[in-house]
């Protein structure tokens, strides 16, 4: 009876193992330089003015686009840009394996304030996240887009076209 009781305890110890739990992966310091290439994909998209929303852009678009992060880690604004905007970071927040930037962009067709910010995280290599633009335009169309984002390196940036005299 005995033998029958350490014979079930040992069985049932071998069924219940688990298979360990995969590895964490680490935290990068900062993005690695170089070129990115980021897909985005709209998620969410809607007027805050009741007007017709002064983007081009549709629930389930998929942008792609490339980017550099700077030597010093800097990612460059562009990567999340729409709709032929210019942006820069207002406030950034890049390390850590985190990610969090405001930016301020400018559109030739719209006067007003469009404002993208950025959550995510990243690994030395590649970064993802959630990119919510919201629009203050001096007319109608304002917006909230929602975009999700992955990334990742690609290679190293190309060389800067030269200087024109």
């Amino acid at each position: 009876m005995r033998i029958l009781g350490i014979f079930a305890v040992v069985m049932l110890a071998a069924c219940s193992s688990e298979a360990p739990p995969p590895a964490a992966v680490e935290a990068a310091k900062s993005l690695t330089p170089g070129e990115y290439a980021m897909t985005s994909t709209v998620t969410a998209f809607r007027s805050t003015d009741g007007a017709t929303p002064l983007s081009k852009a549709k629930v389930g678009d998929i942008m792609e686009t490339k980017a550099c992060v700077a030597a010093d880690g800097t990612l460059d604004p562009a990567i999340f840009a729409e709709d032929e905007a210019t942006c820069k970071a207002t406030n950034s927040y890049v390390r850590d394996g985190r990610m969090s930037l405001q930016l301020s962009c400018t559109r030739p067709d719209a006067a007003g304030q469009i404002m993208p910010g950025v959550d995510g995280k990243f690994t030395a290599d590649q970064f993802e996240g959630t990119a919510t633009t919201t629009t203050y335009l001096t007319g109608y169309g304002d917006y909230v887009l929602t975009r999700t984002v992955t990334a990742k390196r690609v290679g190293e940036c190309p060389p800067a076209a030269p200087a024109k005299a």
